[in-house]
């Protein structure tokens, strides 16, 4: 009996050990992003956010008819908003609207996991370049469906030789979440099934 005390009481230190080790540690973050089960907590767009589309949505529209690009609809993300956030939407220039809205990746530029922010146009740097994007065209990847990117403005001329291209990842949840979602190599990372949408 005092053996059997013994190891259920080492059996919740241990327990008690991984659970603090996952809550507060850059590596346990890591791990939970990555594997364990997502809370979804739902959402809304808020005003604000929808107000900042509409503009960024209309100057995409002048940017697209000028140089005679695709004008019925463009992606925007919004890189300020947090992971566990919708931040990558499908916008309608037609109907002036968001036609669609998912969660999407930031680059952990060559880090285990980039605790801020970082952006780079640099090749081999693993970063998010920001920048206006050309979609280019649809192939079957090691990851499945995917879409290359080509790079419009200095900030990330490098993507499509750094082989940024939109993606799918089974890691990324398919609504918003309690904590950071999972990292990229510089890609935007969406759901399978918001892929399968746009």
């Amino acid at each position: 009996m005092k053996r059997f005390t013994v190891i259920l009481s080492l059996l919740v230190c241990i327990m008690v050990i991984t659970i603090a080790w996952l809550q507060f540690s850059e590596r346990g973050k890591r791990t939970r992003a990555l594997y364990l089960p997502k809370k979804s907590t739902g959402f809304a767009i808020h005003p604000d956010t929808v107000k900042k589309l509409q503009s960024k949505g209309q100057d995409a529209m002048t940017f697209t008819r000028k140089n005679n690009y695709n004008s019925e609809i463009c992606f925007l993300i919004d890189m300020s908003l947090p992971s566990n956030q919708t931040r990558f939407f499908v916008y309608d220039f037609k109907k002036d609207t968001i036609y669609c809205s998912g969660l999407v990746t930031h680059g952990r530029c060559n880090q285990r996991w980039l605790q801020d922010r970082k952006y780079s146009n640099t090749e081999g740097s693993g970063c998010t370049s920001l920048g206006k994007y050309k979609t280019g065209h649809a192939y079957s990847g090691r990851f499945g469906l995917a879409f290359k990117l080509h790079g419009l403005e200095e900030t990330n001329s490098n993507a499509f030789k750094r082989f940024v291209v939109l993606h799918a990842h089974e890691c990324v949840p398919e609504t918003e979440v309690s904590d950071d979602i999972c990292q990229s190599d510089g890609c935007p990372t969406v759901s399978p099934n918001f892929a399968l949408g746009v």
